[in-house]
């Protein structure tokens, strides 16, 4: 959507502490992926965030502002669409969990969106993913839809996604 001049990083409190959000790097996949493999049981691959940098998608980091070096805390993935932001993926670390950074994470991925133009944001979650679920109701979303057979689950399996919307600007 439309381009904003960006700070180099912003800041954003949570009940869990002050976490500074910038644009995620290259340098920034390991700690990613390491993130991405401790709360997910089907992570994204290396490639996944590759090709996600690679074609220009929204790529966040938040990390703990009162940490002595670089402390990544979480991660998000935004996809645009024409008047629309595609929350692909978004991950806080197992240990940071709990302590409300997802929300703050997200409130501020919804500010953003909006200043930019965006009139809703759309993402996919697993019906069996209970406290995703939980977060995303609490903050607006509403499901409008199912992909059957949309994630990889155990032995093979597949797992039907729920697509949740939530209006960003009253139309």
């Amino acid at each position: 959507m439309s381009a904003l001049p960006r700070l180099p990083f912003a800041a954003l409190s949570a009940a869990g502490g002050t976490l500074r959000v910038r644009a995620m790097r290259a340098s920034d996949l390991e700690a990613v992926i390491a993130i991405e493999q401790q709360v997910y049981p089907f992570p994204w691959t290396r490639g996944n965030f590759v090709d996600s940098l690679a074609a220009g998608y929204d790529a966040w980091v938040f990390e703990a502002a009162d940490a002595p070096g670089p402390a990544l805390t979480g991660y998000a993935i935004v996809m645009w669409i024409p008047d629309e932001a595609h929350l692909l993926n978004l991950g806080v670390a197992a240990a940071a969990q709990g302590r409300g950074l997802g929300r703050a994470m997200l409130d501020w991925l919804m500010r953003d969106a909006t200043d930019r133009g965006a009139r809703a944001m759309m993402l996919e979650v697993r019906p069996s993913n209970e406290r995703a679920i939980a977060l995303y109701r609490s903050s607006g979303f509403a499901q409008i839809g199912v992909r059957k057979r949309y994630y990889p689950a155990a032995d093979g399996a597949r797992e039907d996604a729920w697509v949740l919307l939530r209006k960003l600007v009253d139309e």
